[in-house]
């Protein structure tokens, strides 16, 4: 059974506050260390799920690291079959 993940991207102000948000929303194990490098392993092993961001723009507050925790995500798509990444599109009016 294919799980849904919301990350709302507003929540994510700085690395710390976004690793910590990462890891309670997908229920990352505690000994998760909270950088790329145990992002990346934690989502290549995660079972089949659906992640959706939410407001995307949001992910100008980190900066740089905006790109490369997004590189991560997508990294780890691609290794792993049961994972898949969404963007929610903003509808305009």
């Amino acid at each position: 059974m294919s799980r849904e993940y919301t990350l709302d991207c507003e929540m994510m102000t700085d690395r710390q506050s976004a690793h910590e948000y990462i890891a309670d929303v997908l229920a990352f194990p505690d000994y998760y260390g909270k950088n790329l490098d145990a992002l990346f392993d934690c989502l290549t092993e995660m079972d089949e799920c659906t992640i959706v961001f939410t407001n995307l723009d949001a992910l100008e507050m980190l900066g740089d690291y905006s790109g490369a925790l997004l590189a991560v995500f997508e990294e780890a798509e691609e290794i792993n079959d049961d994972l898949t990444l969404v963007y929610d599109a903003v509808q305009e009016l």
